[in-house]
C-alpha cells in the first residue's frame, strides 16, 4: 500500500516537473554558473590550499552540493504543510488513514528525487572537469547518504510540526541552513573557526555529513574518520527520527483540539 501511494505521488510530481520543464534550463544554468564560480574562486586562492587534505575546489564542490541536497529536502516537508494552509487542505490531509509523519515523507520523495539527481550532476560534472585521483569508499558514501538524508527528514518533520502549532517553521528552517551554511564547514574548514564555534559546530549533524561525504569520496587509505562520522551520524539519525514523529503526532493532535488545524 505504501509503495502505491509513493508511486502515485512520484507520478504526480514527474508530470508537473514536465510540465514546467523550463526550469530544468534555467537549474542547468545556475548550475554552470556556480561551478565556474567555485572553480575559479579556488583557483584565486591557490593550489597550495588544501582544506582537511583536498583540494579547495572539490572541498567546496562536496560541501555546497550536499548541503544544497539536505536542505531542499528538509524544506520540501515545510512547503507541503504551506500549501496545504493555503489552499485550505491541511484539516483534509491530515485527517486521513496515512499517519502525518508517513504523509509528508510521501510528499518529499519527489524532492529528494530531483535533489539526488541534480547533486550528482553537480558532483559528477566537477569532478570530471577537475580530474581527481579519487579514492571512493562505496560502502562509506552509501552509509553517508542514508542516515543524512533520514536526519534531513527528521529536521523536515520537524519544522513542519512548528509550522503547524506555531506558523513558524520557515523562520526555524532559514536560521538553521544560514547557521549551517557558515559554521558547518561548506565553504571552508570548521577549524578555521574560533574554539567556541567549532564546539558549536560539532553540534549540528549537517557538518558531519559533510566531513563524512568528503572522506567517503576523496580521502585516502584511513577509515577510522570516516568510521566515527558514521557512527555520529547514525547516533543522530536514531535519536531525532522517532523524536520528530512524535513531535508531529503531538502538534497535529494538539492543533485538532484547539480548532486551529486549517489555521494559517
Amino acid at each position: 500500500m505504501i509503495f502505491d501511494k509513493a508511486a502515485a505521488v512520484l507520478k504526480k510530481d514527474v508530470l508537473t516537473g514536465w510540465r514546467y520543464r523550463n526550469g530544468f534550463v534555467i537549474g542547468t544554468v545556475g548550475t554552470a554558473a556556480q561551478l565556474a564560480t567555485f572553480y575559479y574562486l579556488s583557483r584565486a586562492v591557490g593550489p597550495q590550499f588544501h582544506p582537511e587534505g583536498m583540494p579547495y575546489f572539490l572541498f567546496l564542490l562536496v560541501g555546497t552540493g550536499f548541503f544544497a541536497f539536505l536542505i531542499t529536502g528538509m524544506h520540501s516537508f515545510l512547503q507541503t504543510v504551506q500549501e496545504s494552509q493555503q489552499s485550505g487542505t491541511l484539516e483534509v490531509l491530515m485527517t486521513t488513514s496515512t499517519p502525518p509523519a508517513v504523509l509528508l515523507s510521501l510528499s518529499a520523495i519527489s524532492a529528494f528525487a530531483g535533489g539526488l539527481v541534480q547533486l550528482l550532476l553537480y558532483v559528477g560534472t566537477g569532478m570530471l572537469l577537475f580530474s581527481p585521483a579519487l579514492h571512493v569508499s562505496l560502502v562509506g558514501c552509501g552509509l553517508v547518504f542514508v542516515f543524512s538524508v533520514l536526519i534531513a527528514i527528521a529536521i523536515g518533520i520537524f519544522a513542519a510540526g512548528l509550522q503547524i502549532s506555531i506558523h513558524k517553521g520557515s523562520a526555524v528552517l532559514w536560521l538553521l541552513g544560514s547557521s549551517a551554511w557558515l559554521i558547518a564547514g561548506t565553504l571552508f574548514p570548521v577549524g578555521a573557526l574560533p574554539r567556541p564555534v567549532r564546539l558549536l559546530s560539532s553540534l549540528l549533524p549537517l557538518t558531519h555529513s559533510l566531513t563524512g561525504m568528503r572522506l567517503a569520496l576523496l580521502q585516502t587509505p584511513s577509515s577510522a574518520g570516516l568510521l566515527r562520522e558514521i557512527e555520529i551520524l547514525a547516533m543522530f539519525a536514531t535519536f531525532l527520527l522517532p523524536l520528530s514523529v512524535v513531535f508531529l503526532s503531538w502538534t497535529v493532535r494538539r492543533a485538532r483540539q484547539l480548532g486551529t488545524l486549517c489555521f494559517y
